[in-house]
């Protein structure tokens, strides 16, 4: 999806009014601003929402999937808590967007999308930006990427009942992931924390510590292993 000529200097104070909001709502982490700043935000959705792509409101980006508020997007990039060495794995690239954020924000960003046209397209929109260390594939991201991991930090982008066994295997020492948990018409956004003395996947000590960050809506994680459970020791704070 191309821009039309000079359409980002078009939208700049637009951006820079999103960013003020953010501000103004609360949103703290000056890293999180910054990628706001560096993404353009109107690329990410159809041409005919271009002239709301700046305001706090999720749009419909096809196949019956939408972009998040940036609101919400703001509220998962501070809950990781992103240093920027992270290697962080995504599931539910939708338009892409909030890959772009997270590929200002992380050293490498690994994203799976369930609809190959969305991939595809996320895929264009992150490279003609000139983004380098992201990678996108198509597949169940219920099931991770396990050729890259362990992850420093994972995050959920779709809601479910429990969370897929295959993410807590593939999560750092010390890694955080982002989860709506909840059933279709509410979920709490939890923060999973692993021990940083835990084990690799099937080892020991693989306590987690599991903090419930804010009330959200999210579309369902779809996918074989999205409803399977965990078998994790889990600590509750």
């Amino acid at each position: 999806m191309g821009a039309e000529p000079g359409s980002l200097e078009r939208f700049r104070e637009r951006q820079r009014q999103l960013i003020e909001r953010l501000r103004s709502g609360g949103v703290r982490d000056l890293a999180v601003l910054q990628a706001f700043d560096r993404v353009p935000r109107h690329l990410f959705v159809p041409e005919m929402f271009w002239a709301r792509a700046y305001a706090d409101e999720a749009l419909p980006i096809g196949r019956g999937q939408t972009i998040s508020r940036p609101s919400t997007h703001a509220l998962y990039l501070e809950a990781l808590e992103l240093r920027g060495r992270e290697r962080l794995l995504e599931i539910g690239a939708g338009s892409g967007f909030q890959t772009a954020l997270l590929a200002v924000l992380c050293e490498h960003v690994y994203a799976i999308e369930r609809v190959a046209e969305l991939a595809a397209a996320a895929r264009n929109r992150i490279e003609s930006l000139g983004f380098t260390n992201v990678a996108i594939r198509v597949g169940d991201g219920a099931y991770g990427w396990r050729a890259y991991a362990p992850f420093d930090a994972i995050i959920v982008t779709a809601g479910a009942r429990e969370v897929p066994k295959p993410l807590i295997q593939q999560l750092s020492p010390g890694g955080r992931l982002l989860i709506p948990i909840g059933d279709s018409e509410s979920q709490d956004l939890h923060r999973f924390t692993r021990a940083a003395d835990a084990g690799g996947e099937g080892g020991e000590g693989k306590t987690l510590v599991d903090e419930v960050i804010a009330k959200v809506r999210f579309v369902a994680l779809r996918g074989r292993a999205g409803l399977e459970g965990f078998s994790e020791s889990i600590s509750r704070r």
